[in-house]
Parts: C-alpha cells; structure tokens; sequence
C-alpha cells in the first residue's frame, strides 16, 4: 500500500509544506521569514487540494523537528499538532539537518553531505550524513549545537568529497574552512518539506510514528523548555 504523507516545516527562514502519495510529491515552498502562521495553513490546503485527498485520508503527518529557529520550530510543531489531533493522525519528526541532506541528493546527487544552520550566538547545528543504499540517511556521530572553531574536535573520520549545505557555511566561512575535510560548496541553504516527506517514509516504515500529544521538537540546546498544547502536559 503506497503511504500518504503530509510534511509541514517552518523550522528556518523557509515555510514549505509537501504531500507524499505513493512516488508522486506535491509541494510549496516559499522563503517567508516571519510570514509562517500565515502562509503554512493556505500551503497545506493547496496540496491536499492538488491530490484531491482529505487531512483524514492521510498515514501520518511529518514535521521539521529542529534545530533551527526556536520561535519556527515551536511554530511548525504548533501548527501540525493541531492539523493531526483534528484529524487523528500519527506523527513524524524529521530532522531538518537530515532534510539537507537530502535535498542536496535531490539537487546535486550527493551522497556525503555536511549540513551546518547559523544557530546565533557565534554557534552552528551540525550533521554529518551519509546516504544509504535504499535511500535513507545515517548521521555521522550525532547532531551537535557547537561553535564552528571547536568542531574539529568532535569531527569524525571524514573520508571521500563531501557536499556543504546550510547558513552555517556563509555565516562562519573562515572558521569551517579550517576543517580536515574535503568540502565542496552546495546550493541547498534551508530544509524543504519536500525531502522531508521522502525520510518521513522510512521513519513510518520503522515505527518511530507518535501520538500528536507525544510529538516533540528538538532544539539541541538544553536551556529551551518546550510545553506541549494545553491539557497535553
């Protein structure tokens, strides 16, 4: 049975919204900075007007968990929450460093990729990818909120090209150019609901699907509180 599967992201400067049906994907992407409550829920109507589908005749709805803005995730989190609790759908977090990566397979076929978002603060959110055979991506190490000059000594074994994607790239040029790697430069800047919805397949497929009341961002720093809608503490 081919999945059905609806991504919502507003993680970043990018607000983007896709639509999974069997291989076929539909999607809206818009860089929108501070425009997301307002331009996410006519995106979501549009797609699942495109596919002739209701919210309800979906497997599951996927979202950018972070990292990336605390004021988008918390927004993009909100906002599928309420679209799965009205239609009884289980949920997806999808890391939106792992959605680069795939948007640079996407864009570029790169198998290798290094993602790196401007975190503020003289920081970056880091993942190191690596594409599998049936498709799917493993993190190199683990996802790291760091300052770009110490990443060399949390880098792991780096061998072969690999691809650079993200703000993190532009933001600290001189910093992350000091890395033992063999770097070259991408085009893919900001996650896209449309790769989201190719990992969220392989997440469902694994049975990492949650209840709405379950869903949970990731920000990667450990000073960020999160409360779940009211009543769902």
């Amino acid at each position: 049975m081919s999945n059905k599967i609806l991504a919502v992201d507003t993680a970043t400067e990018n607000c983007s919204v896709a639509l999974l049906v069997g291989d076929e994907v539909i999607s809206l992407c818009e860089y929108a900075p501070r425009e997301h409550t307002t331009k996410v829920l006519p995106m979501v109507d549009n797609v699942l007007a495109q596919a002739g589908l209701k919210l309800n005749q979906l497997d599951a709805l996927a979202f950018g968990r972070g990292p990336g803005s605390f004021t988008g995730v918390r927004i993009g989190i909100g906002i599928a929450q309420g679209l799965a609790f009205g239609a009884d759908l289980p949920m997806l977090g999808i890391s939106t460093l792992a959605a680069m990566a795939q948007g640079s397979y996407r864009q570029h076929q790169a198998e290798q990729v290094m993602a790196a978002i401007d975190a503020r603060m003289n920081e970056i959110y880091w993942g190191q990818y690596r594409r599998q055979a049936d498709g799917d991506w493993v993190v190199q190490g683990s996802e790291l909120v760091i300052k770009p000059e110490m990443l060399i000594t949390q880098l792991p074994l780096s061998e072969g090209q690999w691809l650079t994607a993200g703000t993190g790239w532009e933001s600290y040029a001189e910093q992350l150019a000091q890395l033992p790697v063999e770097a070259v430069s991408g085009s893919v800047l900001y996650p896209d609901a449309a790769d989201m919805v190719h990992l969220a397949k392989y997440a469902l497929a694994r049975g990492e699907a949650v209840l709405a009341e379950e869903a949970s961002p990731v920000y990667l720093r450990d000073t960020v509180t999160w409360k779940k809608l009211p009543g769902r503490e």
